[in-house]
């Protein structure tokens, strides 16, 4: 008889030596399989270490300096800035030019793909110009140090952002100690006070990842609130009212003129009825600066403010 291929003596096989020989098999076969898993994770863990390294290597593009901390007044210079994303060549700003003064409202409106957004990354310094220069109190922004530079800023990007935490956690977000009063006051000047209310745990609603649990326009006042609970020098919306219905938008923009008297405010927006009532209007076309004034200066040019003025009443009215 043959087990293997190697002959045995017909009287040497018993069931005895079958399970005997099983059993060895088997004590042999954990161990080679055990080798190739522990193999395995060697490599995977080698491959997410080489991954790990990368990360904890990588230098910052935006170098913060090591300067004196500076009590911003609010005064924001674009002095013919020029900026082509890194990433794919494209030309975003050319050559423009502006100055925000504290206490004024400055709106940019425009297109889609005109470079609104830009503007406010490059004034969070998000990137770093390619022509031209920020100034902000007229001094260089790359000189100034970001942490100091940014905690002075509330600042609302067009893709809100909230964590899965509470809501009174995410509007102290910025805060060291949470002060209930202060977050409920800016939730008032959000508007959005009262929504919160209405949830079966106030202001102690978990509202999930992302904040999946509300609704757009609730998302983005919530957003408003973290920023203007530090009563920010200098607040900068980025198209962050587009959610949010007429009445609403107007209430916040009347809380927002009274907070921040005396203070800077750069809107962004694609829709008129948010920036008419902005000290100076710019209005961005490819990346350019192709008009700029107030509401009525900038309709009596009948240019393309006043086209697009046009053309958003009359969607307003098929609407209606």
């Amino acid at each position: 008889m043959y087990i293997g291929g190697v002959e045995v003596m017909k009287g040497n096989i018993t069931p005895g030596n079958i399970a005997e020989f099983i059993v060895y098999l088997n004590m042999l076969a954990f161990p080679v399989i055990s080798l190739g898993w522990v193999t395995s994770l060697i490599q995977r863990a080698a491959a997410s270490q080489k991954r790990i390294n990368e990360f904890l290597h990588e230098e910052p593009e935006i170098i913060s300096p090591k300067a004196v901390d500076h009590k911003l007044a609010g005064k924001i210079e674009f002095r013919n800035v020029s900026f082509n994303y890194p990433d794919t060549g494209i030309t975003a700003l050319k050559n423009v030019s502006f100055t925000a003064n504290p206490g004024e409202m400055v709106a940019i409106i425009g297109r889609t793909g005109s470079g609104k957004s830009t503007i406010a990354n490059l004034a969070m310094r998000m990137y770093d110009t390619t022509g031209g220069e920020i100034l902000i109190d007229d001094l260089p922004l790359t000189k100034l140090n970001l942490d100091n530079y940014r905690s002075q800023i509330g600042f609302v990007p067009q893709e809100v952002f909230l964590f899965s935490d509470i809501i009174s956690h995410n509007i102290a977000f910025s805060a060291d100690v949470l002060d209930m009063p202060r977050v409920e006051q800016a939730a008032k000047d959000a508007a959005v006070y009262n929504n919160i209310m209405e949830l079966e745990k106030g202001f102690e609603t978990l509202i999930g990842e992302r904040g999946v649990t509300l609704s757009g326009g609730q998302k983005q006042r919530v957003s408003i609130a973290r920023a203007i609970v530090k009563h920010p020098q200098v607040l900068v919306f980025d198209d962050c009212l587009s959610a949010v219905d007429t009445r609403t938008e107007e209430e916040i923009l009347s809380n927002l003129g009274r907070i921040m008297q005396g203070k800077t405010s750069v809107i962004i927006s694609h829709r008129i009825s948010t920036i008419k009532n902005a000290d100076n209007i710019l209005v961005l076309d490819n990346g350019e600066i192709v008009e700029q004034g107030t509401h009525s200066q900038l309709m009596e040019l009948k240019g393309p403010y006043f086209e697009l003025y046009e053309k958003q009443l009359l969607e307003e009215e098929e609407q209606a």
